[in-house]
């Protein structure tokens, strides 16, 4: 009988705060001893997580569960890129973008269980200004909401919706330069999102057609919003018709460059990055192993 897999758990202890749910007496409870040997870890500070990733890695360590919001699974990634090293993810956070992609169940119980029984595949990833991503990147109006939730004491679902509808018609759109499948063309953008998964989080997808395997990127743009065309965006994005709708136009590509005349603000998988004025973001394709309920 071969011997248990060594899996190490990375857990943000500030994700999921509300909940009163034990993660490490979970994982002990149910994780299949006869399959892995677990080691759990928390992390200390920012950017804590790929350290620890990386180092598990490049001790041959089977799978790295990041246990967090987006944030935390973006961290851990970013640490086992072109590795062996397959991502397993229990999902603690408000979005969870990539593990709703990859339909791991938003249950603590039921994550668990899945790692006991699921199967590795392989996934592309991608990078914005140097920055990886694996569900979704954007310059414009995404990027300023996720500046402003950043700093904002209250989490969830609820109050990013308070947040983009307060916001959403104060924002204006900037004229941009853009060079997408070699050919370049000036615009208006109230949000460029590049999307890697099909959905931000919270089931509010982005880009609907997208395929996480495909080596391409899904590029929605925005040009310009009045309330109108911010409500029919808003219900076509939560119900997966926004690829068909006039609210928006997708460009599939592998690379894309944008300039504007004055700094405009970027997110990476919902983490506000900063502000620049050229942009560069390619793909990264078949980059990072992941665990998943079942074959994809």
């Amino acid at each position: 009988m071969p011997a248990p897999a060594h899996i190490r758990f990375i857990i943000n202890p500030t994700s999921g705060t509300k909940s009163r749910v034990n993660v490490s007496e979970r994982i002990e409870q149910l994780l299949d001893r006869s399959k892995y040997k677990p080691e759990i870890l928390f992390t200390e500070y920012a950017g804590h997580a790929p350290l620890l990733a990386k180092e598990a890695a490049d001790k041959g360590c089977e799978i790295v569960v990041a246990v967090g919001g987006d944030g935390t699974v973006n961290e851990v990634a970013r640490g086992l890129l072109h590795a062996e090293t397959a991502l397993g993810i229990l999902p603690k956070g408000s979005g969870n973008g990539l593990a709703r992609h990859l339909k791991i169940p938003m249950g603590l119980d039921k994550a668990i269980l899945t790692l006991n029984q699921g199967h590795i595949t392989t996934i592309d990833s991608a990078n914005i200004n140097g920055h990886p991503f694996f569900t979704a990147a954007g310059i414009g109006f995404d990027a300023y909401i996720s500046s402003v939730f950043a700093g904002n004491k209250k989490r969830g679902l609820k109050t990013y919706v308070e947040l983009v509808m307060r916001e959403v018609l104060n924002y204006k759109h900037m004229p941009v330069k853009a060079s997408i499948n070699n050919k370049d063309f000036d615009t208006d953008c109230y949000v460029m999102a590049f999307a890697n998964a099909a959905q931000y989080g919270n089931n509010a997808y982005i880009a609907p057609l997208a395929d996480i395997q495909d080596g391409f990127l899904d590029v929605c743009l925005v040009r310009s919003l009045d309330l109108i065309k911010a409500l029919n965006l808003s219900y076509c994005m939560l119900t997966k018709q926004l690829a068909n709708s006039d609210s928006a136009e997708y460009f599939k590509t592998t690379h894309v460059k944008v300039n504007t005349e004055r700094p405009i603000m970027y997110h990476a998988d919902g983490e506000y990055i900063g502000e620049d004025t050229a942009f560069e973001v390619h793909m990264n394709p078949q980059s990072l192993k992941v665990l998943v309920p079942q074959k994809m």
